[in-house]
């Protein structure tokens, strides 16, 4: 455990403990923030921290990952009955985080067809040396995906070991292909319009990318910020 990534743990921890070191871990005057219903700065961040009754968030981070000054993390998030699963990606500089990004879905009442839940599954890094090698698999795969290059698709996953944890989607190749195909069908198919990050450690790699997904069918469509995971034990066989 690297020191930023146990500052970045410990300040997510600090919501349901009420611990106020952790804020100190934050740069004052130079901190953003993209989470759109806060402000920049520390004071707004303090607030948000000051303004959580005491027990009434759980916070727990089951993976954190680093690369280079960013730490990204995957957090099971409980705020007063209302629960979350969050990417948080913290950006350091000078030993101070400076920057924040989030992404939260609400945790899923069931497991997937497969029966895995949206945060199970391996939480340590692996293939430490492979880390540039799997980054530049996904940014392969995420270029193939904004291009329409479905026909590539399949080389990329290993339809007998593939996990998915998508909670409506089941596992292998065969299995991801029909839940995306029912997504489709109900008007709730995701289309990627542009990846910005591509982060990684070892055998897992985050893509921070932005798409447009149908609310209802025939009933316009939105933006959103979309992250999504992917574990290669198998540099070039799955992801």
């Amino acid at each position: 455990m690297t020191h930023h990534k146990q500052q970045v743990i410990e300040f997510l921890r600090s919501f349901e403990t009420g611990d106020s070191k952790p804020l100190s871990y934050i740069d004052p005057e130079r901190y953003i923030q993209h989470n759109l219903n806060l402000g920049d700065g520390l004071a707004a961040l303090a607030a948000r921290w000051k303004s959580r009754p005491k027990g009434s968030v759980k916070a727990n981070t089951v993976r954190a990952f680093e690369d280079g000054e960013l730490v990204f993390t995957h957090t099971e998030f409980n705020f007063s009955g209302n629960s979350r699963i969050a990417f948080d990606i913290f950006r350091f500089e000078d030993g101070k985080i400076v920057e924040h990004w989030d992404n939260l879905q609400e945790t899923a009442a069931q497991p997937s067809p497969s029966g895995h839940t949206m945060t199970d599954g391996p939480t340590t890094a692996a293939d430490l040396g492979k880390t540039e090698v799997n980054k530049a698999l996904i940014r392969a795969y995420m270029d193939d995906l904004l291009q329409g290059r479905r026909d590539r698709f399949p080389g990329y996953f290993d339809g007998n070991t593939y996990i998915q944890h998508n909670p409506w989607v089941a596992d292998g190749l065969t299995g991801l292909l029909a839940g995306l195909q029912a997504l489709a069908a109900r008007g709730a198919a995701v289309k990627y319009d542009k990846a910005y990050k591509v982060l990684g450690e070892g055998n897992f790699v985050l893509v921070v990318s932005e798409g447009t997904q149908r609310v209802r069918a025939g009933r316009g469509a939105g933006a959103a910020t979309l992250m999504s995971w992917s574990a290669a034990r198998k540099p070039f066989d799955n992801h």
